[in-house]
Protein backbone atom coordinates (compact mmCIF):
# COMPACT_ATOMS: atom_id res chain seq x y z
CA UNK A 1 0.00 0.00 0.00
CA UNK A 2 1.66 3.65 -1.11
CA UNK A 3 1.89 6.09 1.63
CA UNK A 4 -0.24 9.22 0.60
CA UNK A 5 0.90 12.29 1.78
CA UNK A 6 -2.13 13.44 4.94
CA UNK A 7 -1.13 17.08 5.31
CA UNK A 8 -0.60 18.90 9.06
CA UNK A 9 -2.87 21.85 8.94
CA UNK A 10 -2.76 24.34 11.47
CA UNK A 11 -6.47 27.04 12.23
CA UNK A 12 -6.01 30.08 14.46
CA UNK A 13 -9.92 30.18 14.89
CA UNK A 14 -11.77 33.37 16.69
CA UNK A 15 -13.89 32.11 19.54
CA UNK A 16 -16.69 34.35 18.86
CA UNK A 17 -17.38 33.80 14.91
CA UNK A 18 -14.99 30.86 13.13
CA UNK A 19 -14.59 28.52 16.31
CA UNK A 20 -18.65 29.04 16.70
CA UNK A 21 -18.52 27.74 12.92
CA UNK A 22 -16.52 24.72 13.80
CA UNK A 23 -18.74 23.93 16.47
CA UNK A 24 -22.06 24.23 14.06
CA UNK A 25 -20.03 22.28 11.30
CA UNK A 26 -19.66 19.45 13.98
CA UNK A 27 -23.62 19.56 15.49
CA UNK A 28 -24.53 19.47 12.07
CA UNK A 29 -22.36 16.70 11.47
CA UNK A 30 -20.61 18.07 8.39
CA UNK A 31 -17.05 15.99 7.70
CA UNK A 32 -13.56 18.05 7.29
CA UNK A 33 -10.20 17.00 7.56
CA UNK A 34 -9.74 15.21 11.28
CA UNK A 35 -5.84 16.69 10.05
CA UNK A 36 -7.21 20.12 10.67
CA UNK A 37 -5.65 21.46 13.87
CA UNK A 38 -7.96 24.14 15.74
CA UNK A 39 -6.40 26.75 17.84
CA UNK A 40 -8.99 29.07 19.32
CA UNK A 41 -8.59 32.36 20.07
CA UNK A 42 -9.93 35.48 21.37
CA UNK A 43 -9.27 37.56 18.40
CA UNK A 44 -7.57 36.87 14.96
CA UNK A 45 -6.16 40.15 15.74
CA UNK A 46 -4.06 38.65 18.75
CA UNK A 47 -2.62 36.35 16.36
CA UNK A 48 1.25 37.37 15.87
CA UNK A 49 3.30 36.65 12.98
CA UNK A 50 5.82 34.58 14.88
CA UNK A 51 2.50 32.34 15.71
CA UNK A 52 2.10 31.60 11.55
CA UNK A 53 6.18 31.28 11.37
CA UNK A 54 6.36 29.16 14.08
CA UNK A 55 3.73 26.75 13.24
CA UNK A 56 5.37 26.29 9.65
CA UNK A 57 9.15 26.32 11.31
CA UNK A 58 7.86 23.39 13.60
CA UNK A 59 5.75 21.49 11.08
CA UNK A 60 3.00 22.81 9.55
CA UNK A 61 2.78 22.06 6.29
CA UNK A 62 -0.15 24.81 5.90
CA UNK A 63 -1.44 27.44 8.32
CA UNK A 64 -4.91 29.40 8.27
CA UNK A 65 -6.70 32.04 10.29
CA UNK A 66 -10.31 31.84 10.21
CA UNK A 67 -11.95 34.96 12.10
CA UNK A 68 -15.18 36.89 11.40
CA UNK A 69 -16.48 38.43 8.26
CA UNK A 70 -15.02 42.10 7.61
CA UNK A 71 -16.81 44.91 9.52
CA UNK A 72 -18.04 42.38 12.16
CA UNK A 73 -15.15 42.06 14.59
CA UNK A 74 -16.26 41.35 18.22
CA UNK A 75 -13.24 43.84 18.67
CA UNK A 76 -13.76 45.85 15.91
CA UNK A 77 -10.85 45.87 13.75
CA UNK A 78 -8.99 42.65 14.53
CA UNK A 79 -9.44 40.53 11.16
CA UNK A 80 -7.75 43.47 9.79
CA UNK A 81 -5.15 43.35 11.69
CA UNK A 82 -4.52 39.45 11.22
CA UNK A 83 -5.20 40.26 7.06
CA UNK A 84 -2.03 42.31 7.29
CA UNK A 85 0.21 39.87 8.87
CA UNK A 86 -1.14 37.11 7.05
CA UNK A 87 -0.08 39.39 3.51
CA UNK A 88 3.12 40.47 5.48
CA UNK A 89 3.67 36.33 5.99
CA UNK A 90 2.81 35.01 2.65
CA UNK A 91 5.06 37.85 1.21
CA UNK A 92 8.04 37.07 3.62
CA UNK A 93 7.46 33.63 2.65
CA UNK A 94 7.74 34.26 -0.49
CA UNK A 95 10.95 36.05 -0.10
CA UNK A 96 12.75 33.23 1.74
CA UNK A 97 11.64 30.56 -0.90
CA UNK A 98 8.94 28.57 0.46
CA UNK A 99 5.51 28.70 -1.09
CA UNK A 100 3.08 31.70 0.02
CA UNK A 101 0.11 29.55 -0.67
CA UNK A 102 0.83 27.66 2.80
CA UNK A 103 -0.67 30.89 5.20
CA UNK A 104 -4.03 31.72 4.37
CA UNK A 105 -6.66 34.36 5.93
CA UNK A 106 -11.04 32.99 5.81
CA UNK A 107 -14.04 34.90 6.93
CA UNK A 108 -16.91 32.58 8.49
CA UNK A 109 -19.09 34.00 11.13
CA UNK A 110 -20.91 32.07 13.28
CA UNK A 111 -23.89 30.57 11.15
CA UNK A 112 -21.57 29.75 8.63
CA UNK A 113 -20.81 25.78 9.39
CA UNK A 114 -21.14 24.40 6.32
CA UNK A 115 -19.07 27.11 5.23
CA UNK A 116 -15.66 26.11 7.51
CA UNK A 117 -16.42 22.49 6.82
CA UNK A 118 -15.70 23.89 3.13
CA UNK A 119 -12.74 26.06 3.87
CA UNK A 120 -11.00 23.31 5.59
CA UNK A 121 -11.55 20.97 3.05
CA UNK A 122 -10.47 23.43 0.30
CA UNK A 123 -7.59 24.57 2.24
CA UNK A 124 -5.84 20.68 3.29
CA UNK A 125 -6.95 19.98 -0.94
CA UNK A 126 -4.62 23.14 -1.50
CA UNK A 127 -2.03 22.15 0.52
CA UNK A 128 -2.05 18.70 -0.56
CA UNK A 129 -1.06 19.24 -4.05
CA UNK A 130 1.93 21.76 -2.74
CA UNK A 131 3.23 18.55 -1.08
CA UNK A 132 4.97 18.46 2.10
CA UNK A 133 6.34 21.58 4.15
CA UNK A 134 9.45 22.10 5.62
CA UNK A 135 9.53 19.27 7.91
CA UNK A 136 10.34 17.17 4.98
CA UNK A 137 13.33 19.22 4.36
CA UNK A 138 14.33 19.15 8.28
CA UNK A 139 13.04 18.11 11.41
CA UNK A 140 12.20 21.12 13.06
CA UNK A 141 15.22 22.16 16.64
CA UNK A 142 13.28 20.68 19.66
CA UNK A 143 12.54 23.79 21.60
CA UNK A 144 12.89 23.84 25.25
CA UNK A 145 9.98 25.55 28.12
CA UNK A 146 11.16 28.51 27.63
CA UNK A 147 11.51 29.60 24.07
Amino acid sequence: MKDTFEPVIVCFCCQWCSYAAADLAGSMRLSYPTNVRIIRIPCTGRVDVKFLLSAIEDGADGVFISGCLLGDCHYRTGNYFATKRVAFVKNLLEKVGVNPDRVEMYYNSSAMGPQFAQTCRDFTDRIRKLGPGLRAVAPAPARNAVD
